[in-house]
């Protein structure tokens, strides 16, 4: 026995000795650690719950090397994931068949002229092809008798079948002129000109036994002008269809009025189409927007969230509300007086309560409420870190949420919550061990009052080998937005840890107009979209460095991209703290980037009226208007291909720097568009920002 507790000894001792020279082996973030870091998908669950499948990627700095297949795992964790699809092409949107036996999913395969939906046996075998589209097809779903799968697709507007829409898609790609003509607003989304192509719903027999059949095709709703889906992924519209529960009809978000965008935001409703055809009906009315429908496991309700941004308001909370099905238009709200913007939503199988998540001071929190409405609990906290993509199988034996967790010290990973007792379970690995490799400090956080009473919320991020006794130059890094907050999760866009490496501390502040903080919160930056929330940046440099004896205070910098680019470069019209400022995407004058961007009313909300109304209100708020104080040494970077903060912003500021003989740098991506998306670009982009703030700040 002493023998034995001997050993034990001298092989804890061991461990021991091990844990701390694995702690102090961990090595700096590089870029290609973050970008080969595996980039893990939103979790699908099958309806019993026996099985979760996983998109994941696999990056590569060369897009032709990447990988983006699907991983099975087990729903209660008793083995590893495992790779479900390994063609070359990317597979993305899983399905489950109601049975949980078969699996839907979207790829471009060898011979697919775009991306086309495929079926699998879970037992085994290869993926058939279940549509040909001509503009591909995308997000299936089905019938929830497993007889149908239910996607959507592109179209040539007016286009009566797919031998039309190949048609008239070669017609265009022999024409010699390449002229865009338009009529109405707007004409550009993101990163590409608009065309006369829409989405619509289709409908294919699961067995392939028939062509999809356009469900929307002709009829008056489609043609409308201004007929759009949601903004979905990247610049394609989201139909966000759901089956009903006889399956036999199917419910859809969808706008009318897009066509009025340049005086008035777009209003989205919930339709419903019959499997058969016909002109949808209109479900919901009104200046309330109504979107992502869902109905509950019992089928009795439908649930939606719904927004009153519209005419007259700049921004609104996403919030969540029922009604009976069938429809009898009676909509009552649940989690009445919830002060947080709804992001995603689940039912529990008994079809009692809805289980949602929601950013809240940094983080994503998962909360509960019941369907009749009532207050909302937190039932999954994140003291660290945010909780993303949940999803509950309805036919589970015991109520089970599976989502991701991540935080910027931890890559995402799937998880496996029981609702009833709140244990949580991994379930994957994809990220672990090279993370733990690598030395990510979590963040630090603090609060503070600025000076109009308003409590404001900050994290730090600090540099590898942090020593609490050493003096560390300050970076402001100011998000985007400004409808956004800064969040305990890891971007490859302005990583904190990254941006730390060389030896910086840091800076995230939530200034006035972020969100998380409830709707009034975000709100209070109308007329005010630069100088207040710029106010509060400022104040949260001076707090931090009086709070934390290792910043110094003599060696500050700040940098933002998009909204935060705005206010990077009313910095530099407005204080000369700074000793250099970073600016990506970022606006000069309100009014020319109101002119020139894909979307544009909310800026006459933000401003009380257009500029010929208001005009001293938008110069009063533009750094063009102070160039004449322009000092602080710049860097610029745009992407030609960006149609939110279009190109001539830029070299706008870039001008005025010049004008004035400020030290200035300008960097134009020629293949990129709002973000810096590009692996080589963004390593590009990171040495930039390093050697920039390396030359004004010092070591």
């Amino acid at each position: 026995m002493q023998i034995t507790r001997l050993v034990f000894g001298v092989l804890f001792a061991l461990a021991c000795r091990w844990h701390v020279l694995a702690a102090e082996a961990k090595q700096p973030i590089s870029h290609e650690a973050l970008w080969r870091l595996k980039q893990v998908g939103a979790p699908v669950p099958s309806p019993d719950g026996h099985w979760v499948v996983v998109p994941v990627t696999e990056p590569a700095y060369d897009d032709k090397d990447e990988t983006a297949d699907l991983w099975i795992v087990p729903g209660d964790a008793t083995a590893p994931p495992r790779r479900l699809t390994t063609a070359k092409g990317s597979e993305s949107s899983p399905a489950w068949s109601p049975d949980s036996a078969r699996l839907a999913f979207s790829a471009k395969r060898e011979g697919d002229e775009a991306s086309q939906v495929y079926v699998i046996e879970l037992a085994g075998g290869e993926a058939r092809r279940l549509t040909q589209l001509a503009l591909g097809a995308r997000a299936p779903q089905w019938s929830p008798d497993g007889k149908t799968i239910l996607l959507q697709a592109a179209v040539h507007r007016g286009a009566p079948d797919d031998d039309a829409n190949k048609k008239i898609s070669e017609d265009r790609k022999k024409a010699k002129s390449k002229v865009r003509i338009y009529e109405r607003f707007p004409i550009r989304r993101w990163d590409r000109w608009l065309d006369d192509t829409q989405t619509h719903l289709f409908v294919v027999p699961a067995d392939g036994s028939a062509p999809p059949r356009d469900l929307l095709a002709g009829t008056q709703l489609v043609e409308a002008i201004g007929f759009s889906g949601a903004s979905g992924e990247g610049s394609r519209d989201d139909l966000q269809p759901v089956w009903a529960p006889d399956s036999q009809s199917i419910v859809f978000t969808a706008a009318t009025n897009l066509d009025a965008a340049a005086h008035s935001n777009p209003v989205h409703h919930l339709y419903e189409v019959t499997l058969t055809g016909g002109e949808p009906r209109q479900l919901t009315h009104g200046e309330i927007s109504h979107s992502n429908a869902a109905f509950s496991p019992d089928g009795q309700r439908l649930a939606f969230t719904t927004s009153n941004e519209g005419r007259t308001v700049y921004y609104a909370l996403n919030r969540l509300a029922s009604a009976a099905w069938p429809w009898h238009g009676k909509v009552e709200p649940s989690a009445p007086v919830f002060d947080r913007s709804v992001s995603s939503f689940e039912f529990s199988p008994d079809s009692r309560t809805i289980y949602f998540n929601a950013e809240d001071a940094g983080r994503v929190r998962i909360w509960s409420a019941p369907v009749a409405g009532g207050e909302a609990r937190i039932v999954v906290d994140a003291p660290q870190g945010v909780w993303l993509s949940l999803r509950i199988p309805e036919k589970a034996l015991t109520p089970t949420l599976f989502g991701n967790w991540e935080a910027a010290h931890s890559p995402a990973e799937v998880y496996r919550v029981d609702l009833a007792t709140g244990q949580r379970k991994r379930l994957t690995v994809f990220n672990v061990e090279e993370s733990a490799s690598l030395d990510l400090p979590p963040l630090r956080e603090f609060w503070f009052t600025n000076k109009v009473g308003r409590p404001i919320h900050n994290f730090l991020a600090l540099p590898p080998a942090f020593d609490e006794s050493k003096k560390y130059p300050l970076l402001v890094l100011i998000h985007g937005g400004h409808a956004n907050m800064w969040r305990d999760s890891i971007t490859k866009r302005w990583n904190y840890h990254l941006l730390a490496q060389p030896g910086y501390v840091v800076l995230l502040t939530d200034y006035v107009g972020s969100t998380g903080y409830g709707e009034k919160f975000t709100l209070d930056i109308l007329g005010d979209p630069l100088r207040g929330p710029a106010d509060d940046l400022n104040s949260a440099a001076d707090e931090a460095i009086r709070r934390f004896p290792f910043i110094d205070g003599a060696r500050q910098a700040a940098a933002g991209a998009s909204y935060g680019g705005h206010l990077a470069n009313w910095l530099e019209a407005t204080t000369t703290r700074y000793k250099c400022l970073i600016s990506h995407a970022g606006l000069v004058s309100l009014y020319s980037q109101w002119a020139t961007s894909d979307v544009i009313y909310h800026r006459e909300l933000m401003m009380g009226g257009p500029f010929w109304e208001k005009p001293q209100a938008w110069l009063d708020q533009s750094p063009s208007t102070y160039a004449k104080n322009f000092r602080t040494p710049m860097l610029l970077t745009v992407g030609e291909n960006d149609y939110r903060v279009p190109l001539n912003n830029v070299l706008e500021m870039w001008s005025l720097l010049q004008r004035q003989r400020v030290p200035s740098r300008l960097l134009v991506w020629p293949d990129e568009n709002h973000w810096i998306l590009k692996g080589e670009n963004s390593r590009v982009f990171y040495q930039e920002v390093h050697a920039w703030l390396a030359k004004w700040l010092g070591p």
